[in-house]
């Protein structure tokens, strides 16, 4: 396993990833016509394009091949987090969670916020982040739900 910094050759890599992430998400979450809309992102959405170039992110690659990426976007924000459908649930997201809170702790900042989804909030959870509030969403005219969390990453002396 292999932990690096994105550059902006990975670009097309990581649109795979996140089609294929959300490709092979439990129906039983997200309904066809849900994943259809998420995953058309990679090719609509300018934001996500930007958050590849502009934000700071890693990512992991085994025998070469990416199988996941996060990044933060702005600084206090983590936007993109995604993995491979045949990776996910192996302790990857965890990795890739403790390098973006370890570089943001690094960087001075109090805390970090996101956006997470019905798949990943618990593995935020599980890290220690807290539930603000469930909010709904709408892409491509289909509504989502999602949590928008937060957690302290630098303890007040």
């Amino acid at each position: 396993m292999n932990l690096r910094q994105i550059t902006i050759k990975d670009q097309l890599e990581l649109k795979k990833i996140y089609f294929d992430s959300i490709q092979s998400l439990d129906e039983k979450i997200y309904s066809q016509e849900q994943k259809r809309a998420w995953s058309s992102q990679a090719w609509d959405n300018p934001n996500f394009d930007k958050s590849i170039i502009k934000g700071k992110g890693w990512l992991i690659s085994k025998q070469g091949n990416i199988i996941a990426f996060a990044t933060r976007h702005p600084t206090d924000r983590i936007a993109l987090f995604y993995c491979k459908g045949k990776y996910q649930r192996k302790g990857y997201g965890s990795k890739l969670l403790h390098k973006l809170e370890d570089e943001a702790k690094k960087e001075g900042l109090d805390s970090l916020f996101t956006e997470a989804s019905l798949i990943s909030y618990e593995l935020f959870l599980k890290n220690e982040w807290k539930i603000i509030r469930k909010e709904k969403v709408i892409i491509n005219n289909i509504f989502f739900e999602r949590y928008k969390m937060t957690k302290i990453i630098k303890l007040m002396h």
